[in-house]
């Protein structure tokens, strides 16, 4: 409904001296956070690194063995993505579980079989990396969720009346959606806004609405629509674990990582603290670190997923990542 092209650039990383061997490669998937892109994700960083300088630095150090990593452009005309199928966003969940993994294969030499996979992400890209394991987790032998949107009570409901505030000023949604189209640039409180909107095309599309966005709040009262505010509750980890079928899939995934700072500025710690208790009570195998940090720049806790999601996926291969020899 947004009108956002359908067909997306994907990068591809491959290992060093891919070209001179036969060797297949464990496959990690990496997806970009909230206004954010695949194709961001390989951008020279100042006092940092990519992602791909990342993993060479790791598998130079030791830490890792090659790997193919694909970075998807997910961004769209919202400013971001949830990653999970929306009449108004698209098919993301089951492009990202089903066609993206088959292509990847097909064209390179992606070793064979749902165990050698991983997808990752933070924030935005945590959430659609837990959603993989909570709904497709046959897909993928472990996932990484690092600082994802967990427990929305907590992370969405205080913007509601600040965001109906700034929609009143441009008459509404559309009104809004016109004026940043129209603006020379973005501004911070704009972006915010925007992202509210983008979760409420994500987790409760309307195909009556403008863009298929609708909140789920009294636009005059703010007072909460409890009926649509479950629907996106339907959405979020925390209450998703209690789905049986969501168990199911969880069971069928691979390992779990998951950590977030304990000063996030979204409080997203509470969020995972609330869904690794629930993990721990229903038996799931997972991994939880929670680091002395907050939301922003944290990319540095790479170093420690990375490897980890290798050691998970990599299967009977050498440290080096070099196949072992025959017999």
């Amino acid at each position: 409904m947004l009108g956002d092209p359908g067909t997306r650039t994907v990068a591809v990383y491959l290992p060093e001296g891919y070209d001179d061997t036969d060797q297949d490669y464990p496959l990690l998937v990496d997806l970009a956070g909230y206004t954010g892109s695949g194709l961001k994700r390989l951008s020279w960083t100042a006092f940092g690194s990519s992602v791909p300088q990342r993993i060479d630095a790791l598998v130079e150090s030791g830490a890792m063995g090659p790997v193919i990593a694909a970075f998807p452009d997910g961004f769209t005309s919202l400013g971001g993505n949830q990653y999970v199928d929306s009449i108004a966003l698209g098919r993301w969940a089951t492009f990202i579980a089903e066609e993206l993994p088959a292509r990847l294969a097909a064209e390179f030499r992606v070793r064979d079989g749902a165990a050698h996979r991983a997808v990752l992400g933070k924030s935005s890209g945590g959430y659609g990396a837990m959603i993989q394991a909570m709904c497709h987790g046959e897909h993928w032998g472990a996932i990484a969720c690092h600082s994802g949107d967990l427990g929305f009570d907590w992370v969405y409901r205080r913007d509601f009346p600040s965001v109906l505030d700034t929609l009143a000023r441009y008459q509404g949604i559309e009104g809004f959606l016109a004026h940043v189209e129209a603006a020379p640039k973005m501004r911070g409180g704009d972006f915010h806004v925007l992202m509210i909107l983008a979760m409420a095309a994500s987790y409760d599309p309307d195909p009556s609405a403008p863009k298929g966005i609708r909140l789920p709040v009294d636009p005059h009262t703010c007072v909460l629509d409890s009926a649509r505010w479950n629907a996106w509750l339907a959405h979020d980890p925390v209450v998703m674990i209690d789905r049986e079928e969501v168990r199911t899939s969880l069971a069928r995934c691979g390992k779990l990582f998951i950590d977030c700072g304990r000063r996030d500025q979204y409080f997203l710690h509470y969020g995972a603290r609330t869904l690794v208790a629930a993990l721990s009570r229903y038996g799931i195998e997972h991994h939880y670190e929670e680091f002395d940090d907050n939301h922003s720049s944290v990319d540095y806790r790479l170093d420690v997923s990375l490897p980890w999601l290798y050691r998970e996926i990599a299967g009977k291969v050498n440290a080096d990542g070099a196949q072992p020899p025959a017999g």
